[in-house]
């Protein structure tokens, strides 16, 4: 049976390479293709290893490789500093042994957090390393809704972004972007356990009842933490513009916070103040 580090190592170095063209390393296309990307044994070339050995990396088998390997693999996949960082973090992962026994308990908000929630004036959230909505402020609920319209196992960013009862058919323009954000963040989490049960159920139900999230998460993005602008459509104000920042919550891996903020003195910052005053008389 595979490493689970090696199999998601593996699934890594495939996605990057089909990413790839031989044009892109200066390489000729030569005849006929079979495969859109480079050939396993063109990567093996550009990064200096037999075409077996590499083989076996995407195989998921057992294969150790040293950081020299990854240097040369990084190299020539043509890799940015978030995704060399991913491909060591899997790769070290997968020399060692997997635990006999690990921590999978449930998720928890320290209370100084949540009292910081309390009284921050503009809407923010906590989520958990799977992108589980674990606390909320009123600035949020006016802006997002109610999560306690939601079961608790609901509650999570990628269930509800996939949700078309929710998303109103993906109109919004931003809406991959947004999506390839989250998705790469649930990579990252992957990266660090990729047995965990709840990252399992979610990426699980997601692929079975949704062929848009299949295509975007067989891209292997990684994203270890994000930050963008968007734009919330409410019907009571009009349209507001939010900049979004995350932020790790001390003592909590894998918790963080996202905040949304306006410009101080904007138009978007009128609206937000109207949305949460409207709200509040309900």
């Amino acid at each position: 049976m595979a490493h689970p580090y090696a199999r998601e190592l593996g699934d890594f170095l495939r996605a990057r390479r089909a990413r790839l063209h031989p044009h892109d390393v200066g390489l000729e296309p030569g005849g006929r293709r079979k495969v859109t990307g480079l050939r396993r044994e063109e990567l093996a070339l550009l990064a200096g290893l037999s075409t077996d050995y590499y083989q076996r990396m995407e195989q998921g088998r057992e294969v150790r490789p040293s950081d020299d390997v990854l240097d040369a693999l990084a190299a020539a996949l043509g890799l940015d500093d978030e995704e060399r960082g991913h491909l060591f973090t899997l790769a070290r992962a997968a020399r060692r042994p997997m635990p006999a026994e690990v921590d999978h308990g449930p998720e928890t908000v320290p209370r100084s957090t949540r009292r910081l929630l309390g009284v921050m004036d503009t809407p923010a959230v906590v989520l958990g390393r799977h992108l589980d909505l674990l606390a909320w402020n009123p600035m949020a609920e006016a802006l997002l809704g109610s999560p306690d319209d939601y079961p608790p196992q609901r509650r999570n960013m990628l269930l509800l972004m996939f949700d078309d009862t929710l998303t109103g058919g993906r109109s919004c323009p931003d809406w991959e972007r947004q999506a390839l954000d989250y998705i790469g963040m649930m990579r990252a989490a992957v990266a660090t356990d990729p047995t965990h049960p709840r990252a399992t159920a979610i990426v699980g139900e997601l692929s079975i009842r949704s062929a848009e999230f299949r295509r975007l998460w067989a891209r292997h993005d990684v994203r270890a933490s994000v930050c963008g602008t968007k734009t919330f459509h409410v019907p009571e104000v009009g349209d507001i513009v939010l900049d979004w920042d995350t932020y790790p919550v001390p003592g909590r891996a894998g918790l963080f916070m996202l905040a949304f903020t306006t410009e101080p003195g904007s138009a978007d910052e009128d609206r937000l103040r109207l949305l949460a005053s409207l709200r509040a008389t309900r």
